[in-house]
């Protein structure tokens, strides 16, 4: 299974409505990501990280999803300040940087690291079959729902399969290479994961019928009326109507 390493905690981000959490993560990404003043870049960053403070989330766990993340902004770094054109900012030699370059980089990664660490403060604070039932509250298809919420229960026994599948080939004596036999190789492997997945869909289908499955997902978590609830809503939508007027009066300004 895979771990929900933030789901299981006693903080006040915990304890707030699934619903609020996904309405707010979308409404305050979506702004974060329009956003290009440095201005509200810098204090979303600050934001995100208070609401992961305040979720009392492992710092680890955080850098670990953080580290991947910095792998992608140090490739941006790399190559937009080098690709991008504009004014020269510097050079190292033969070399040039443009400033829009690193403008945009800069804009880029403050706005990813924001956006991750607001997911985790809110989304990843809550289980995913948790998550699956906010989302259907809130109008999401049904479809959609059950999709994301049968992926997430079985894409590992997919790469448990996978793993199966690659250790019964090197018993066999198979070495990767540049030529026809590897690439017949993998294409046989892919169909087979094929399927073993529609022959187990096919089983669990059956599994979940036997056991009075009625095409609804229930969930153990009571969507009940909180003061908090309305207090962090209220506080949120504040942060997010006052980044976006600060937003638009700087854009009107440069204009």
């Amino acid at each position: 299974m895979i771990p929900e390493a933030f789901a299981d905690g006693k903080s006040v981000i915990h304890s707030i409505d699934p619903r609020i959490k996904v309405v707010l993560a979308l409404i305050y990404s979506f702004v974060v990501a329009l956003s290009s003043s440095f201005v509200i870049l810098l204090s979303s960053l600050v934001t995100s990280m208070v609401l992961v403070m305040v979720a009392r989330l492992d710092a680890r766990e955080v850098l670990k999803r953080l580290a991947v993340l910095l792998g992608f902004i140090l490739l941006i770094w790399m190559l937009m300040p080098l690709t991008y054109p504009g004014a020269t900012l510097f050079r190292i030699g033969p070399v040039a940087f443009s400033s829009p370059g690193v403008i945009l980089a800069a804009q880029i990664s403050l706005k990813s690291v924001a956006i991750l660490l607001s997911l985790m403060a809110l989304l990843a604070t809550m289980s995913v079959a948790t998550m699956g039932h906010a989302l259907g509250i809130l109008g999401i298809p049904d479809k959609l729902v059950y999709l994301l919420l049968i992926t997430y229960r079985y894409v590992f026994v997919m790469e448990q399969e996978y793993q199966r599948l690659i250790r019964a080939m090197k018993i066999r004596g198979f070495k990767p290479g540049t030529n026809l036999h590897s690439y017949q190789s993998y294409a046989y492997l892919v169909g087979m994961l094929f399927v073993h997945a529609s022959a187990r869909a096919d089983r669990v289908s059956k599994a979940m019928k036997c056991r009075g499955f009625t095409g609804r997902f229930h969930s153990l978590w009571q969507f009940e009326p909180d003061p908090r609830n309305r207090l962090f809503a209220v506080i949120m939508s504040l942060i997010i109507i006052l980044m976006t007027t600060v937003e638009l009066w700087i854009q009107t300004i440069h204009s």
